[in-house]
Protein backbone atom coordinates (compact mmCIF):
# COMPACT_ATOMS: atom_id res chain seq x y z
CA UNK A 1 0.00 0.00 0.00
CA UNK A 2 1.15 3.42 -0.40
CA UNK A 3 4.17 4.88 -2.04
CA UNK A 4 7.22 2.65 -1.63
CA UNK A 5 10.47 3.28 -1.09
CA UNK A 6 12.75 4.19 -3.92
CA UNK A 7 15.49 2.22 -5.87
CA UNK A 8 18.80 1.49 -3.71
CA UNK A 9 20.59 4.13 -5.80
CA UNK A 10 18.03 6.68 -5.11
CA UNK A 11 17.93 6.20 -1.56
CA UNK A 12 20.75 9.09 -0.62
CA UNK A 13 18.45 11.65 -2.55
CA UNK A 14 15.43 10.81 -1.82
CA UNK A 15 16.17 10.48 1.82
CA UNK A 16 17.80 14.28 1.37
CA UNK A 17 14.72 15.77 -0.71
CA UNK A 18 12.36 14.09 1.96
CA UNK A 19 14.34 16.64 4.29
CA UNK A 20 15.33 13.36 6.62
CA UNK A 21 18.20 13.46 8.54
CA UNK A 22 20.43 10.44 8.20
CA UNK A 23 22.45 11.16 11.46
CA UNK A 24 19.30 10.86 13.73
CA UNK A 25 17.83 8.05 11.66
CA UNK A 26 20.78 6.21 11.94
CA UNK A 27 20.70 6.35 15.58
CA UNK A 28 17.06 4.80 15.67
CA UNK A 29 17.43 2.01 13.04
CA UNK A 30 18.65 -1.58 13.78
CA UNK A 31 18.22 -0.64 17.76
CA UNK A 32 18.82 -3.90 19.41
CA UNK A 33 21.11 -4.16 22.26
CA UNK A 34 22.24 -5.91 25.44
CA UNK A 35 22.60 -3.75 28.08
CA UNK A 36 24.43 -4.44 31.46
CA UNK A 37 21.80 -6.53 32.92
CA UNK A 38 21.61 -8.72 30.35
CA UNK A 39 18.23 -7.19 28.70
CA UNK A 40 17.92 -7.46 25.06
CA UNK A 41 16.32 -4.31 23.64
CA UNK A 42 14.89 -4.97 19.97
CA UNK A 43 12.67 -1.86 18.17
CA UNK A 44 9.83 -2.50 16.35
CA UNK A 45 8.62 -0.12 13.64
CA UNK A 46 5.07 -0.25 12.33
CA UNK A 47 2.50 1.69 10.99
CA UNK A 48 -0.53 1.15 13.09
CA UNK A 49 -1.04 4.79 14.23
CA UNK A 50 -4.98 4.70 14.33
CA UNK A 51 -6.83 3.35 16.89
CA UNK A 52 -7.98 0.64 18.13
CA UNK A 53 -4.84 -1.03 16.65
CA UNK A 54 -2.43 1.64 18.37
CA UNK A 55 -3.41 0.58 21.88
CA UNK A 56 -3.73 -3.21 20.97
CA UNK A 57 -0.33 -3.72 19.72
CA UNK A 58 1.38 -1.77 22.14
CA UNK A 59 -0.12 -4.52 24.88
CA UNK A 60 0.83 -7.28 22.77
CA UNK A 61 4.48 -5.60 23.23
CA UNK A 62 4.15 -5.33 26.92
CA UNK A 63 2.44 -8.88 26.97
CA UNK A 64 5.74 -10.26 25.40
CA UNK A 65 7.85 -8.35 27.55
CA UNK A 66 6.12 -10.25 30.45
CA UNK A 67 6.57 -13.40 28.83
CA UNK A 68 9.98 -13.06 28.37
CA UNK A 69 11.21 -10.34 31.03
CA UNK A 70 14.71 -10.21 29.35
CA UNK A 71 13.98 -8.33 26.51
CA UNK A 72 11.84 -5.05 26.24
CA UNK A 73 10.41 -3.80 23.10
CA UNK A 74 10.96 -0.33 21.69
CA UNK A 75 7.75 0.84 19.75
CA UNK A 76 8.01 3.07 17.02
CA UNK A 77 4.69 3.87 14.98
CA UNK A 78 4.73 6.02 12.14
CA UNK A 79 1.97 7.11 9.32
CA UNK A 80 2.02 5.32 6.04
CA UNK A 81 3.84 7.88 4.14
CA UNK A 82 6.51 9.23 6.90
CA UNK A 83 7.41 5.66 8.04
CA UNK A 84 8.07 5.17 3.97
CA UNK A 85 10.41 8.40 4.15
CA UNK A 86 12.19 7.47 6.91
CA UNK A 87 12.52 3.55 6.10
CA UNK A 88 14.18 5.19 2.61
CA UNK A 89 16.63 6.91 4.76
CA UNK A 90 17.59 4.19 6.70
CA UNK A 91 17.67 1.52 4.10
CA UNK A 92 20.46 4.08 2.31
CA UNK A 93 22.31 3.84 5.49
CA UNK A 94 22.53 -0.06 5.25
CA UNK A 95 20.81 0.11 9.74
CA UNK A 96 16.97 -1.04 9.41
CA UNK A 97 15.58 -1.37 12.61
CA UNK A 98 15.38 -4.96 14.57
CA UNK A 99 11.49 -5.33 13.38
CA UNK A 100 9.43 -3.17 10.70
CA UNK A 101 6.49 -3.15 8.54
CA UNK A 102 7.17 -4.70 5.20
CA UNK A 103 4.33 -5.01 2.34
CA UNK A 104 7.10 -7.38 0.28
CA UNK A 105 7.09 -7.37 -3.37
CA UNK A 106 9.50 -5.73 -4.88
CA UNK A 107 10.58 -3.52 -2.28
CA UNK A 108 11.03 -6.12 -0.08
CA UNK A 109 13.51 -7.47 -2.70
CA UNK A 110 15.37 -4.55 -2.77
CA UNK A 111 15.91 -4.43 0.73
CA UNK A 112 17.37 -8.41 0.35
CA UNK A 113 18.86 -8.09 -2.51
CA UNK A 114 21.35 -5.15 -0.42
CA UNK A 115 21.42 -7.43 1.94
CA UNK A 116 19.83 -6.07 4.74
CA UNK A 117 16.72 -8.33 5.35
CA UNK A 118 17.08 -11.67 7.19
CA UNK A 119 16.70 -14.41 5.95
CA UNK A 120 13.81 -16.46 8.23
CA UNK A 121 13.27 -19.47 6.40
CA UNK A 122 15.16 -21.90 8.79
CA UNK A 123 14.99 -19.41 11.79
CA UNK A 124 10.84 -19.91 11.44
CA UNK A 125 10.09 -23.11 9.45
CA UNK A 126 8.68 -24.70 12.78
CA UNK A 127 5.59 -22.43 12.85
CA UNK A 128 5.31 -20.27 9.58
CA UNK A 129 4.05 -23.08 7.79
CA UNK A 130 0.89 -23.16 9.21
CA UNK A 131 -0.10 -19.44 7.85
CA UNK A 132 -2.52 -19.36 5.59
CA UNK A 133 -0.39 -19.94 2.00
CA UNK A 134 -2.24 -16.83 0.58
CA UNK A 135 -0.52 -14.53 2.92
CA UNK A 136 2.73 -15.46 2.82
CA UNK A 137 3.57 -15.42 -0.39
CA UNK A 138 4.33 -11.88 -0.41
CA UNK A 139 7.55 -12.02 1.42
CA UNK A 140 8.69 -14.74 -0.55
CA UNK A 141 11.99 -14.23 -2.02
CA UNK A 142 13.24 -17.26 -4.77
CA UNK A 143 11.24 -18.82 -2.70
CA UNK A 144 12.83 -17.89 0.46
CA UNK A 145 11.10 -16.90 3.53
CA UNK A 146 11.85 -12.60 4.80
CA UNK A 147 8.64 -11.94 6.12
CA UNK A 148 5.73 -12.96 8.34
CA UNK A 149 2.38 -11.86 7.64
CA UNK A 150 0.06 -10.80 10.61
CA UNK A 151 -2.72 -9.65 8.21
CA UNK A 152 -4.00 -9.98 4.59
CA UNK A 153 -7.04 -8.63 2.58
CA UNK A 154 -8.12 -7.04 -0.59
CA UNK A 155 -9.50 -3.36 -1.87
CA UNK A 156 -12.98 -2.85 -2.51
CA UNK A 157 -15.65 0.08 -2.51
CA UNK A 158 -16.73 0.51 1.04
CA UNK A 159 -19.84 2.52 0.92
CA UNK A 160 -22.69 4.11 2.79
CA UNK A 161 -25.99 2.13 1.88
CA UNK A 162 -28.21 4.88 3.83
CA UNK A 163 -27.05 7.61 0.91
CA UNK A 164 -27.22 5.18 -1.49
CA UNK A 165 -30.85 4.19 -0.71
CA UNK A 166 -31.25 8.10 -0.92
CA UNK A 167 -29.72 8.07 -4.40
CA UNK A 168 -32.20 5.23 -5.63
CA UNK A 169 -29.48 3.10 -5.94
CA UNK A 170 -31.13 -0.45 -5.44
CA UNK A 171 -27.85 -2.75 -5.40
CA UNK A 172 -24.40 -2.22 -5.89
CA UNK A 173 -23.01 -2.13 -9.25
CA UNK A 174 -21.04 -5.24 -10.50
CA UNK A 175 -19.81 -3.10 -13.61
CA UNK A 176 -17.84 -0.33 -14.83
CA UNK A 177 -20.73 1.02 -16.66
CA UNK A 178 -23.09 0.51 -13.79
CA UNK A 179 -20.52 1.94 -11.30
CA UNK A 180 -20.84 5.31 -13.31
CA UNK A 181 -24.44 5.56 -13.58
CA UNK A 182 -24.53 5.19 -9.90
CA UNK A 183 -22.10 7.78 -9.33
CA UNK A 184 -24.05 10.15 -11.36
CA UNK A 185 -26.52 9.57 -9.00
CA UNK A 186 -25.75 10.02 -6.29
CA UNK A 187 -24.36 13.77 -7.39
CA UNK A 188 -28.08 14.16 -8.63
CA UNK A 189 -28.73 13.77 -5.13
CA UNK A 190 -26.47 15.78 -3.93
CA UNK A 191 -24.01 13.52 -2.50
CA UNK A 192 -20.64 13.51 -2.98
CA UNK A 193 -20.05 9.61 -4.43
CA UNK A 194 -16.45 9.46 -3.76
CA UNK A 195 -13.71 10.21 -0.63
CA UNK A 196 -10.14 10.34 -2.15
CA UNK A 197 -6.95 11.52 -0.54
CA UNK A 198 -5.12 13.14 -3.33
CA UNK A 199 -2.02 14.42 -1.25
CA UNK A 200 -0.91 10.63 -0.62
CA UNK A 201 -1.51 9.37 -4.61
CA UNK A 202 -1.18 5.98 -3.15
CA UNK A 203 -5.40 5.70 -3.00
CA UNK A 204 -5.97 6.65 -6.92
CA UNK A 205 -3.48 4.31 -8.10
CA UNK A 206 -6.20 1.46 -6.56
CA UNK A 207 -8.12 2.75 -9.58
CA UNK A 208 -5.75 2.40 -12.14
CA UNK A 209 -4.45 -1.14 -11.03
CA UNK A 210 -8.14 -2.54 -11.05
CA UNK A 211 -8.88 -1.33 -14.27
CA UNK A 212 -5.90 -2.54 -15.62
CA UNK A 213 -6.71 -5.86 -14.44
CA UNK A 214 -10.41 -5.79 -15.43
CA UNK A 215 -9.25 -4.56 -18.98
CA UNK A 216 -5.75 -6.08 -19.78
CA UNK A 217 -6.46 -8.76 -17.52
CA UNK A 218 -4.43 -9.97 -14.35
CA UNK A 219 -1.68 -11.78 -16.56
CA UNK A 220 -1.00 -8.41 -18.28
CA UNK A 221 0.64 -6.84 -15.19
CA UNK A 222 3.06 -9.42 -14.82
CA UNK A 223 3.78 -9.55 -18.33
CA UNK A 224 4.37 -5.82 -19.01
CA UNK A 225 6.65 -5.92 -15.58
CA UNK A 226 8.73 -8.34 -17.10
CA UNK A 227 9.02 -7.21 -20.62
CA UNK A 228 9.52 -3.27 -19.36
CA UNK A 229 6.35 -2.11 -21.26
CA UNK A 230 2.99 -0.82 -20.47
CA UNK A 231 1.67 0.89 -23.42
CA UNK A 232 -0.74 -1.73 -24.59
CA UNK A 233 -3.99 -1.27 -25.51
CA UNK A 234 -5.52 -2.44 -22.37
CA UNK A 235 -3.47 -0.50 -20.32
CA UNK A 236 -4.31 3.06 -22.09
CA UNK A 237 -7.56 1.66 -21.37
CA UNK A 238 -7.20 1.76 -17.75
CA UNK A 239 -6.93 5.07 -17.94
CA UNK A 240 -9.37 6.34 -20.53
CA UNK A 241 -12.13 4.81 -17.99
CA UNK A 242 -10.11 6.31 -14.94
CA UNK A 243 -11.26 9.34 -17.40
CA UNK A 244 -14.58 9.09 -17.47
CA UNK A 245 -14.92 8.93 -13.78
CA UNK A 246 -12.78 11.40 -13.11
CA UNK A 247 -14.41 13.90 -15.85
CA UNK A 248 -17.70 13.09 -13.69
CA UNK A 249 -16.01 15.05 -11.14
CA UNK A 250 -16.86 12.84 -8.40
CA UNK A 251 -14.36 13.54 -5.42
CA UNK A 252 -15.16 15.51 -2.29
CA UNK A 253 -13.89 19.29 -2.52
CA UNK A 254 -10.25 19.64 -1.85
CA UNK A 255 -9.23 16.08 -2.60
CA UNK A 256 -6.03 16.76 -3.99
CA UNK A 257 -4.63 17.87 -0.87
CA UNK A 258 -6.82 15.72 1.14
CA UNK A 259 -5.05 12.95 3.38
CA UNK A 260 -5.81 9.39 3.91
CA UNK A 261 -6.56 8.90 7.81
CA UNK A 262 -6.59 12.58 9.03
CA UNK A 263 -9.49 14.15 10.74
CA UNK A 264 -10.82 15.90 7.29
CA UNK A 265 -8.93 13.31 5.33
CA UNK A 266 -10.66 10.33 2.51
CA UNK A 267 -11.66 8.05 5.54
CA UNK A 268 -13.52 10.60 8.17
CA UNK A 269 -15.29 11.78 4.70
CA UNK A 270 -16.83 7.81 4.45
CA UNK A 271 -17.27 7.83 8.32
CA UNK A 272 -18.81 10.65 9.09
CA UNK A 273 -21.24 10.43 5.78
CA UNK A 274 -20.19 12.99 3.64
CA UNK A 275 -19.21 10.79 0.97
CA UNK A 276 -20.82 7.54 -0.60
CA UNK A 277 -17.83 5.58 -1.41
CA UNK A 278 -14.18 4.60 -0.93
CA UNK A 279 -12.05 2.61 -2.54
CA UNK A 280 -9.77 0.58 0.49
CA UNK A 281 -8.49 -2.23 1.93
CA UNK A 282 -9.93 -4.43 4.78
CA UNK A 283 -8.96 -1.77 6.92
CA UNK A 284 -11.30 0.35 6.47
CA UNK A 285 -14.00 0.25 8.58
CA UNK A 286 -11.28 0.74 11.63
CA UNK A 287 -9.77 4.11 10.20
CA UNK A 288 -13.46 4.98 8.97
CA UNK A 289 -14.55 5.20 13.21
CA UNK A 290 -11.26 6.59 14.18
CA UNK A 291 -11.10 9.42 12.40
CA UNK A 292 -14.79 10.03 11.85
CA UNK A 293 -17.79 8.75 13.54
CA UNK A 294 -17.87 5.38 11.77
CA UNK A 295 -20.86 3.80 9.64
CA UNK A 296 -22.32 0.97 11.85
CA UNK A 297 -24.42 -0.67 10.15
CA UNK A 298 -25.04 1.29 7.12
CA UNK A 299 -21.63 0.71 5.79
CA UNK A 300 -21.61 -2.41 3.25
CA UNK A 301 -18.96 -3.59 0.79
CA UNK A 302 -17.99 -4.66 -3.33
CA UNK A 303 -15.54 -5.70 -4.96
CA UNK A 304 -14.57 -3.71 -7.99
CA UNK A 305 -16.74 -3.86 -10.97
CA UNK A 306 -15.86 -5.79 -14.35
CA UNK A 307 -15.46 -3.82 -17.45
CA UNK A 308 -16.68 -4.53 -20.61
CA UNK A 309 -15.17 -6.58 -23.20
CA UNK A 310 -11.96 -6.64 -21.06
CA UNK A 311 -9.86 -9.49 -20.10
CA UNK A 312 -10.61 -9.68 -16.06
CA UNK A 313 -13.02 -11.09 -13.90
CA UNK A 314 -14.73 -9.94 -11.39
CA UNK A 315 -12.89 -12.51 -9.32
CA UNK A 316 -9.64 -11.40 -9.63
CA UNK A 317 -8.72 -9.56 -6.94
CA UNK A 318 -6.02 -7.02 -5.51
CA UNK A 319 -4.57 -5.86 -2.30
CA UNK A 320 -2.22 -8.03 -0.05
CA UNK A 321 -1.70 -7.65 3.33
CA UNK A 322 0.64 -6.21 6.20
CA UNK A 323 3.71 -8.42 7.47
CA UNK A 324 7.00 -8.02 9.53
CA UNK A 325 10.93 -8.38 8.06
CA UNK A 326 14.23 -8.49 10.43
CA UNK A 327 17.49 -6.75 10.07
CA UNK A 328 20.21 -8.64 9.09
CA UNK A 329 21.65 -10.10 12.25
CA UNK A 330 18.69 -9.44 14.74
CA UNK A 331 18.43 -11.28 17.43
CA UNK A 332 16.58 -14.63 18.78
CA UNK A 333 14.31 -12.35 20.51
CA UNK A 334 13.01 -10.57 17.09
CA UNK A 335 12.03 -14.20 15.70
CA UNK A 336 10.98 -14.85 19.20
CA UNK A 337 8.18 -12.15 18.87
CA UNK A 338 7.48 -12.73 14.97
CA UNK A 339 6.62 -16.04 17.00
CA UNK A 340 4.24 -14.73 19.29
CA UNK A 341 2.66 -12.40 17.04
CA UNK A 342 1.77 -15.14 14.85
CA UNK A 343 0.36 -17.17 17.52
CA UNK A 344 -3.36 -18.25 17.71
CA UNK A 345 -3.70 -16.17 20.56
CA UNK A 346 -2.13 -12.67 18.97
CA UNK A 347 -4.14 -13.31 16.00
CA UNK A 348 -7.41 -14.22 17.35
CA UNK A 349 -6.80 -10.63 19.76
CA UNK A 350 -6.13 -9.13 16.06
CA UNK A 351 -9.22 -10.22 14.02
CA UNK A 352 -11.18 -9.37 17.72
CA UNK A 353 -9.95 -5.84 18.18
CA UNK A 354 -8.07 -4.56 15.37
CA UNK A 355 -10.41 -5.45 12.01
CA UNK A 356 -7.36 -7.79 10.73
CA UNK A 357 -8.22 -10.60 8.93
CA UNK A 358 -7.05 -13.88 9.70
CA UNK A 359 -3.83 -15.16 8.69
CA UNK A 360 -3.39 -18.37 11.18
CA UNK A 361 -6.62 -21.06 10.23
CA UNK A 362 -7.11 -21.12 13.69
CA UNK A 363 -8.43 -17.87 14.27
CA UNK A 364 -11.05 -17.36 11.69
CA UNK A 365 -13.73 -19.03 14.33
CA UNK A 366 -12.95 -14.81 15.56
CA UNK A 367 -14.46 -13.48 12.54
CA UNK A 368 -18.02 -12.07 13.68
CA UNK A 369 -18.12 -8.58 10.90
CA UNK A 370 -20.23 -9.40 8.18
CA UNK A 371 -18.37 -7.05 5.69
CA UNK A 372 -14.86 -8.10 6.89
CA UNK A 373 -16.52 -11.88 6.21
CA UNK A 374 -17.92 -10.31 3.03
CA UNK A 375 -14.12 -9.52 1.91
CA UNK A 376 -12.62 -13.05 2.92
CA UNK A 377 -15.13 -15.15 1.08
CA UNK A 378 -13.91 -12.87 -1.98
CA UNK A 379 -10.58 -13.73 -0.76
CA UNK A 380 -10.99 -17.64 -0.64
CA UNK A 381 -13.10 -17.64 -3.77
CA UNK A 382 -10.53 -15.28 -5.84
CA UNK A 383 -9.40 -16.61 -9.12
CA UNK A 384 -6.33 -14.27 -9.60
CA UNK A 385 -4.50 -12.34 -6.64
CA UNK A 386 -1.86 -9.30 -7.56
CA UNK A 387 -0.28 -7.46 -5.09
CA UNK A 388 -0.66 -3.60 -4.79
CA UNK A 389 1.52 -2.43 -7.75
CA UNK A 390 3.73 0.27 -6.05
CA UNK A 391 5.36 -3.03 -3.66
CA UNK A 392 5.46 -5.41 -6.32
CA UNK A 393 7.61 -3.67 -9.16
CA UNK A 394 10.65 -2.33 -8.70
CA UNK A 395 10.35 1.06 -6.13
CA UNK A 396 11.21 3.28 -8.55
CA UNK A 397 8.61 1.41 -11.16
CA UNK A 398 5.85 1.66 -8.25
CA UNK A 399 6.61 5.31 -7.85
CA UNK A 400 5.84 6.29 -11.53
CA UNK A 401 2.69 4.59 -11.24
CA UNK A 402 1.55 6.47 -8.22
CA UNK A 403 2.72 9.68 -9.16
CA UNK A 404 1.58 9.42 -13.28
CA UNK A 405 -1.97 7.87 -12.35
CA UNK A 406 -2.29 11.28 -9.51
CA UNK A 407 -1.20 13.71 -12.65
CA UNK A 408 -3.94 11.66 -14.29
CA UNK A 409 -7.14 12.63 -11.69
CA UNK A 410 -5.37 15.91 -11.04
CA UNK A 411 -5.76 17.17 -15.19
CA UNK A 412 -2.16 17.02 -16.19
CA UNK A 413 -1.51 13.88 -17.61
CA UNK A 414 -3.70 11.79 -20.55
CA UNK A 415 -4.02 7.39 -20.85
CA UNK A 416 -1.57 7.15 -23.19
CA UNK A 417 1.28 9.63 -21.30
CA UNK A 418 0.99 7.35 -18.19
CA UNK A 419 1.68 4.22 -19.90
CA UNK A 420 4.52 5.95 -21.49
CA UNK A 421 5.65 7.32 -18.39
CA UNK A 422 6.11 4.29 -16.64
CA UNK A 423 7.17 2.31 -19.70
CA UNK A 424 9.99 5.13 -19.57
CA UNK A 425 11.29 4.35 -15.93
CA UNK A 426 10.72 0.14 -15.70
CA UNK A 427 13.06 0.51 -19.06
CA UNK A 428 15.71 2.84 -17.01
CA UNK A 429 15.52 0.15 -14.24
CA UNK A 430 16.84 -2.14 -16.56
Amino acid sequence: MGDPALSRRGFLAASAAAGVGMTALSACGGGSDSGSSGTTTIEWWNISTTQPAKDVWARLARQFEKQNPQVKVKIVQLENDAYKSKMTALTASGKLPDIFHTWGGGVLKQQVDAGLVDDLTDRTKDWSQGLLPVATKPYLVDEKVYGIPFDIGMIGFWYNKALFRRAGIAAPPTTWSGFLDAVRKLKSAGITPLALAGKEKWPGMYYWAYLAMRTAGIDALQKANESKDFTGEGFVQAGQHLQELVDLQPFQKGFLGAAYSTPAGQAAAVGNGKAAMELMGQWAPQVQADAGKGLGADLGFFPFPEVGGGKGALTEVFGGGGGHALRAGAPQAAVDFLKFFASAATDTELVKKTGALPVVPAAESALTDPNLKAVQAQLKAATGFQLYLDQAYAPAVGQEVNDSVAALIAGSRSAQQVTESITKVAKEEQ
